[in-house]
């Protein structure tokens, strides 16, 4: 790292603080230090600083503009982080000062931590950002991944490829977490009738605090230095191996570091493992099994994020029996009453079920839109079977996005000068938002046009840079979207791919859809993207056609993939495409947050009425997509589902777009834009989602806690 002259040696500390990521005036301190090279590291600061060339500094002390912004930004930093007069102290009351431990297998905060595969890691990301704004005490647990999740990259032939790389720990926004005495965090795991070390290490997301589990220390055997190298890696036995680190070493972690939470949010049931932890430790300090269950329920919220079977984590009991040796410790008189609080059949005989340990044990449990709500209770209903349905334990706290990461700056700035320079505060208030409909639609306009222009300026680019350093073929680059208009109407889907997602739904007659691209004055175009798990066959199956279709003349070049989705790419296509597209088979989709971001950046959504659109779609914000059929053949609700999709785009999408007035301006579809963000704004942001869960799941629990 370049030798920061004592003027500013605080940058590193703002570095390494991940509140700058959503904060403008953090973000243009290190764009304008030096533009070029913050585009190079692909806005990671941390690895900018590494590289930074000593008379870039010396300029930048220099200039007086560029020190006031800094001094600006760190005076905004440690008001964040002083901060005692919040949301949730209001809110919250005595308890507010008690934290609140937040677990998940991924966390998407930041590209430059690639520690997240999806939906699951940016809704925890996103989660934390929004409980900093809040000053809603978490600390997150997580798994720091060496080598992440994987890059992708296409064959000749569209075949997902997959390459993992190690991560640069010093380009990288971490440190180790330190114990009160000032040593290196370090705790013990018992698994398999051995003592497993993994170190932690800490994230600073403004208030909040992220602690990440790392098993790759030389003190452990190869294969547990192996257990945390990637995201979702390895069979199913390595799954079981991680989730007791996660749930078991995530606990121990946070009793090592003095952290002593009021409440244990579980976000899907990767993390159940630490309820066992608990009663543990409850068990220990003279509590009954019964008395120590009880005082966990009271005290552990659940969040089930999937309606798919599959998507459940379940075990053999003696595949769980084997890999906890150790483990139980003072509770193996209590085997089977634990191994009964996980037991569930889903169809293919009695299984350890992840999901049915943490129902069991939790005192608040909900899906993650009203619809999943209705399905998880019908899915889980064997679990409670002498409880009427109408009494089910399952509420629902529909997913929102952190506005500040997803929004972007040039709306805000829109927003602002005729909302107000407080318009954030007041973001999840609809009678606020309702101000958004006096926004005239020629200024509206301006934003949407360059916000698609820098989305087809990074797609090419992106394509050129990966021609010229790659020497890729001629066909990934018509592939990568070379020969998409700008000015055109562009439909994006980005996302998992999978099954149950039905990217190839918009395929099902070729022949209408090359129509609605190709016609003449009234083109259309599709931007694709996303990553198949890498056991997915089906869903890599899906992708491959999907990229040979873009290179099919068929269809004009109108239709493009984007390789290596991550959330820098997300940034440009949630931003710039016209349209977000989304086809799950219903009700296969709990929740969906993709369509959130896209329609506050005034990108409206198409979507079947399934997950958050059952419940987002107002008639006048977006189009629905309903394929009427009285045949219960999933291939026949396809083919349904298809026809709609096209008569909306045909006869809905195109006409409002293109009908303009003399100065070129789509005053109907800009309407429709207006009414997206006016109605997804407050409903579905991470703000209302938090707030929320404090109010209905955090201190109800931390109450019980002081009441016993």
């Amino acid at each position: 790292m370049t030798d920061l002259p004592d003027r500013i040696n605080r940058i590193t500390e703002l570095a390494h603080d991940l509140w700058w990521s959503w904060t403008p005036s953090g973000r243009d301190v290190f764009r304008r230090l030096d533009y070029p090279l913050w585009r190079l590291t692909w806005h990671n600061p941390v690895r900018m600083l590494n590289t930074v060339a000593p008379d870039v500094i010396a300029r930048a002390i220099a200039t007086p503009a560029w020190l006031d912004s800094y001094d600006h930004v760190l005076t905004q930093l440690d008001e964040a982080h002083a901060a005692r007069d919040t949301w949730y102290s209001g809110a919250c009351g005595t308890s507010s000062g008690t934290p609140i431990a937040y677990f998940s297998a991924e966390f998407a905060l930041h590209q430059s931590l690639p520690i997240y595969a999806g939906g699951l890691g940016v809704l925890a990301g996103d989660h934390c950002k929004e409980a900093s704004d809040l000053g809603v005490p978490l600390v997150g647990i997580g798994f720091m991944y060496p080598q992440g999740y994987f890059r992708q990259s296409m064959s000749p032939d569209g075949w997902q490829e997959e390459t993992y790389e190690r991560l640069h720990w010093s380009d990288t926004p971490i440190e180790p977490a330190l114990l009160p005495d000032g040593q290196r965090c370090v705790v013990s795991v018992p698994l398999d009738g051995r003592a497993l070390l993994a170190a932690v290490w800490r994230v600073r997301v403004g208030r909040v605090s992220l602690y990440l589990l790392d098993t790759s220390l030389e003190d452990n055997a190869p294969m547990d230095r192996g257990l945390s190298a990637r995201l979702y890696g390895g069979n199913r036995e390595m799954r079981l191996q991680q989730e007791i680190v996660l749930g078991i070493g995530g606990v121990r972690a946070l009793r090592a570091l003095g952290i002593q939470p009021g409440v244990y949010h579980l976000n899907e049931g990767h993390a159940a493992f630490a309820v066992f932890q608990r009663v543990q430790d409850l068990s220990e300090a003279g509590a009954s099994f019964d008395a120590a269950l009880d005082e966990v329920r009271r005290t552990t919220v659940f969040t089930t994020h999937t309606p798919v079977a599959a998507g459940h984590d379940a075990f053999p009991f003696e595949l769980v029996d084997t890999h906890f040796g150790s483990a139980w410790a003072g509770l193996g008189d209590h085997r089977e009453q634990f191994f009964e609080l996980a037991h569930h059949d889903s169809g293919g005989g009695p299984m350890f079920n992840m999901t049915a340990l943490a129902m069991r044990t939790a005192g608040a449990i909900n899906g993650v839109s009203q619809l999943h709500g209705d399905v998880t209770r019908q899915m889980w209903r064997s679990i409670w079977p002498d409880t009427p349905a109408d009494q089910l334990p399952v509420s629902s706290i529909t997913n929102g996005v952190h506005v500040p990461t997803w929004m972007s700056s040039e709306l805000a700035a829109l927003l602002e000068r005729h909302l107000g320079a407080d318009w954030l505060d007041h973001h999840d208030d609809p009678a606020f938002c309702d101000r958004i409909l006096t926004i005239p639609d020629e200024e509206l306009w301006a934003v949407r046009q360059n916000l698609r222009g820098y989305l087809f300026t990074f797609i090419r680019e992106r394509a050129r840079h990966q021609w010229t350093t790659q020497g890729i073929a001629a066909a990934r680059i018509v592939a990568a979207g070379t020969m998409l208009d700008r000015h055109t109407l562009t439909i994006g889907f980005a996302r998992r791919f999978t099954s149950y997602k039905r990217p190839e739904l918009i395929f099902s007659d070729p022949d209408r859809l090359a129509a609605i691209l190709n016609t003449p004055g009234r083109p259309v175009q599709l931007l694709f993207a996303g990553k198949a798990h890498p056991a997915d066959e089906a869903g890599k199956q899906h992708m491959q056609a999907i990229y040979r279709r873009a290179l099919d003349p068929k269809f004009g070049g109108r239709i493009a993939f984007v390789e290596d989705y991550d959330l820098h790419i997300a940034h440009f296509l949630v931003q710039g495409c016209d349209v977000w597209m989304n086809t799950p088979r219903k009700p296969l989709e709990a929740s969906g947050t993709s369509g959130m971001k896209a329609a506050i950046n005034g990108t409206p959504h198409l979507s079947i009425g399934d997950g958050w659109w059952a419940e987002g779609y107002t008639g006048d914000n977006g189009w629905l997509v309903e394929g009427q059929t009285q045949d219960s053949d999933p291939k026949a609700q396809d083919w349904a589902d298809a026809q709609s999709l096209y008569a909306v785009i045909e006869q809905q999408l195109v006409p409002t777009f293109l009908d303009r007035d003399a100065q070129g301006v789509p005053h109907r579809w800009l309407q429709v834009a207006k009414q997206s963000i006016r109605t997804i704004l407050p409903r579905f942001s991470a703000r209302r989602m938090v707030k929320e869960y404090a109010r209905t799941m955090y201190m109800p629990a931390l109450t019980q806690r002081v009441d016993q």
